[in-house]
């Protein structure tokens, strides 16, 4: 099989080692580093030209500075995606100085877990809203609260949203659930709403076969059927996944499969994602 001229990652981490000068919140499955420079390494290796680089929620929360200093480091591989925090008051101050920072392509809020749900909620309204004034993307982690996005997408049609990891709760680290597809159903009909994209994500931690993943075939082919490949972004999340596939896997899963033509190869993995966050990469 052919490659697609122009491979996007549609989300990497990178971090550095947890160091007093920029402390971890917590601990991320994977290794003790990964930073730009190892990320492009990896990338070079294996024919990915850029990535959608999101900085990591579980390590920096909400401070996207290792990010920031990745993108200028490597400004032609990686375009930016930042967290936000839906308890803030400051949203539209901050997604606007953000929208103005070099790299950034989008934001990201993460609804799978708060203390506080309502506030939660009602900050998220402040983000959707905020993120369609700018015209930035707006990435969503919130599986097992889809009923959520649903309503965001609804009240907010002028935004784009991204729908992380399939909108599936995915593994860590082994075993893979016994049936890691059974929210299916509820992705499938968020579809529905033009203004949602899904990211095709870890959808190889997903798999109860191991390389090359033949199981994964037929729900993504309903995932490619309700959104449409133009809305369907493929991508690794490297380097939570890495206690369950290898980044070289993750590639060749896609780039390999008889199940895409090249033209919905080249789709799902570049040109979905250049369309969404308005990026390309560039030497």
């Amino acid at each position: 099989m052919t490659p697609p001229a122009v491979l996007i990652d549609a989300q990497v981490h990178a971090y550095q080692r947890d160091h007093p000068a920029r402390p971890w919140a917590d601990v991320l499955h994977g290794p003790a580093e990964v930073t730009g420079d190892q990320m492009v390494a990896a990338m070079d290796a294996v024919g990915v030209q850029g990535a959608i680089l999101v900085s990591p929620w579980t390590m920096y929360r909400y401070d996207s500075s290792y990010a920031e200093e990745v993108h200028a480091a490597h400004p032609g591989r990686f375009a930016l995606v930042k967290p936000l925090d839906p308890h803030a008051v400051d949203t539209t101050d901050v997604v606007t100085a953000w929208k103005a920072t070099p790299g950034a392509v989008g934001v990201r809020l993460m609804l799978y877990r708060s203390d506080d749900p309502a506030a939660q909620l009602e900050g998220s309204r402040r983000i959707a809203a905020a993120a369609g004034a700018t015209g930035l993307p707006l990435n969503v982690l919130c599986w097992g609260r889809l009923d959520e996005l649903d309503a965001l997408a609804a009240a907010y049609p002028a935004t784009q949203f991204v729908l992380d990891h399939l909108g599936l709760r995915q593994p860590f680290e082994p075993p893979v659930p016994a049936d890691p597809w059974a929210d299916l159903p509820a992705v499938l009909a968020l579809g529905r709403h033009p203004n949602i994209a899904i990211k095709v994500t870890g959808a190889c931690t997903l798999s109860h076969a191991g390389f090359p993943f033949a199981d994964l075939w037929a729900p993504l082919g309903r995932i490619f059927d309700a959104f449409g490949l133009e809305r369907c972004l493929w991508g690794t999340d490297w380097t939570r996944a890495t206690a369950l596939v290898s980044y070289d896997e993750a590639v060749r899963a896609f780039v390999e499969s008889d199940r895409l033509s090249e033209s919905d190869r080249a789709m799902l993995m570049g040109g979905s994602a250049s369309r969404v966050y308005g990026w390309s990469p560039s030497s």
